[in-house]
C-alpha cells in the first residue's frame, strides 16, 4: 500500500506508479483510468475495483478528477466557465450511483468554518440553493425544474464532541433523503494541485483521512443511500513541500546546465527567473544528482520522502500548510461548486440561468 497522503485517487495511482507497485495499462490492476474533455478542461476519470482497494488504500468507486488550475485566478468569467463544466460533470457522474434526478438530496458542508483551509464544505452550504422547506410548507409555490435539497453544515468533533457521521446519520433517518452530496476541504501530495483540482467520488468520505486524523466514514455503508463526495484540495504537508522543492532544484539546475553555452540564450537576459517550464527533459541524470545532493541524490523518490519524514517528523515540523492567499481561494472555490451545484440539481437553474457568483 502506498504510504503518501493524499486525498486524491489521481495522485495515489500516480505515486503507486512512480513507487512501481503497479505497470501501466493498470487494468490488470484492477484499475482502470481514461481522460476526457468537458468544455476546455480535462477529467481524469480514475474506477478502483475490490482487488486494487488496499494497494491505493482507496475504496472501490468511481473518482473523477477535475483540471481547473485557473481557479486560483480571480477572473470571475473563467470561474463560471469552471462552473459550467463541473455541472456536466455532476450530470453525468450522479446515475453513477444510481440517483434518481428528482431525487431529494441532502448537501453536508464538512469542516471547520473558524479554519479557513477546513471552511470549503460550510461555505458551501450558504451558496447552495435549499427548497425542501418550500416543499413541505409551500408547495404550490414551487415550479417545476426543481428538486428538494436540504444542507447542513455539522461542525466537527472538536466542536460538537460527536462524530460527524453521527450527527449525519441521525438527519438520515428524520428526513428520509434519497442521497447525500458530501462536500469536504481535501490533502493533496503536490502542490500544483491546491486549489487547482475538483474531485468528485461515488465512495463516501472518511473526515481527515489525508491529514492522518480519520474519523468515521460517511458513506452508503454507514448511512443506507447513495453517497457523493465533492473536494478540493486546500493543504499540503511539509515533507512534500520539501521534496517538491529538491526536485526543482533538481530540474533548474539540469535546464541551466542543458543551455549553458547556447547562442539563444544571450537573447534572454533580462527575462524573469522560473518563466521557462520545467520538464522531464530537465531531469539530472543520476550522476549529476549526486553531485548537486550528495548521498541523497541517490536515493529513489520514495526513500527520499521517508527519509524526510523521519527528519521532520520528530522535531514537529512536518506541518500541514496551506496558500497565504487561501481566504480569497475559498470564497471563489465555494462559489464555483455552489453554483454548480445549484445548476445541476436544479434544471430551472441549469446553465447559469439565476445562478450567480457571491461576493
Amino acid at each position: 500500500m502506498i504510504s503518501m497522503r493524499t486525498d486524491l485517487a489521481i495522485e495515489a495511482f500516480e505515486t503507486a506508479v512512480e513507487e512501481q507497485l503497479i505497470q501501466e495499462p493498470s487494468i490488470k490492476k484492477g484499475i482502470q483510468i481514461t481522460e476526457d474533455k468537458i468544455d476546455q478542461f480535462t477529467v481524469s476519470k480514475v474506477i478502483i475495483d475490490k482487488d486494487a482497494e488496499e494497494l491505493l488504500g482507496k475504496k472501490e468507486g468511481h473518482y473523477w478528477t477535475l483540471e481547473v488550475p485557473q481557479l486560483r485566478t480571480q477572473d470571475e468569467t473563467l470561474q463560471q466557465s469552471i462552473s459550467f463544466a463541473f455541472e456536466k460533470v455532476i450530470r453525468q457522474f450522479l446515475p453513477l450511483s444510481q440517483i434518481p434526478s428528482e431525487a431529494h438530496i441532502l448537501i453536508v458542508g464538512l469542516g471547520n468554518w473558524q479554519v479557513t483551509p477546513d471552511s470549503l464544505g460550510p461555505l458551501v452550504c450558504e451558496n447552495v440553493f435549499i427548497t425542501n422547506h418550500l416543499f413541505l410548507h409551500e408547495p404550490h409555490a414551487v415550479e417545476n425544474g426543481y428538486r428538494k435539497v436540504s444542507a447542513i453544515a455539522p461542525g466537527v468533533m472538536g466542536l460538537t464532541g460527536m462524530e460527524t457521521s453521527d450527527i449525519i446519520h441521525g438527519i438520515v433517518e428524520k428526513i428520509k433523503p434519497e442521497a447525500v452530496i458530501v462536500i469536504d476541504a481535501l490533502a493533496a501530495r503536490a502542490v500544483e494541485r491546491i486549489h487547482a483540482t475538483i474531485q468528485i467520488s461515488s465512495t463516501g468520505i472518511q473526515p481527515g483521512a489525508g491529514v492522518g486524523n480519520k474519523r468515521k466514514e460517511i458513506s452508503y455503508e454507514t448511512l443506507g443511500i447513495p453517497v457523493v463526495s465533492i473536494g478540493i484540495p486546500t493543504v499540503v504537508d511539509a515533507v512534500t513541500i520539501t521534496q517538491d522543492t529538491l526536485n526543482y532544484y533538481l530540474k533548474t539546475l539540469g535546464q541551466k546546465r542543458r543551455q549553458k553555452g547556447n547562442p539563444s540564450n544571450s537573447l534572454s537576459v533580462g527575462a524573469l527567473p522560473g518563466t521557462k517550464k520545467l520538464t522531464d527533459k530537465d531531469e539530472p541524470t543520476a550522476d549529476e544528482k549526486k553531485l548537486y545532493l550528495g548521498m541523497m541524490g541517490e536515493l529513489e523518490e520514495e526513500e527520499k520522502r521517508q527519509l524526510l519524514e523521519e527528519v521532520l517528523a520528530p522535531l514537529g515540523h512536518n506541518l500541514i500548510v496551506t496558500p497565504k492567499d487561501t481566504d480569497l481561494f475559498m470564497e471563489q472555490a465555494a462559489n464555483v461548486i455552489a453554483m454548480a451545484i445549484n445548476s445541476a440539481l436544479h434544471e430551472s437553474l441549469s446553465n447559469g440561468q439565476g445562478s450567480t457568483f457571491t461576493h
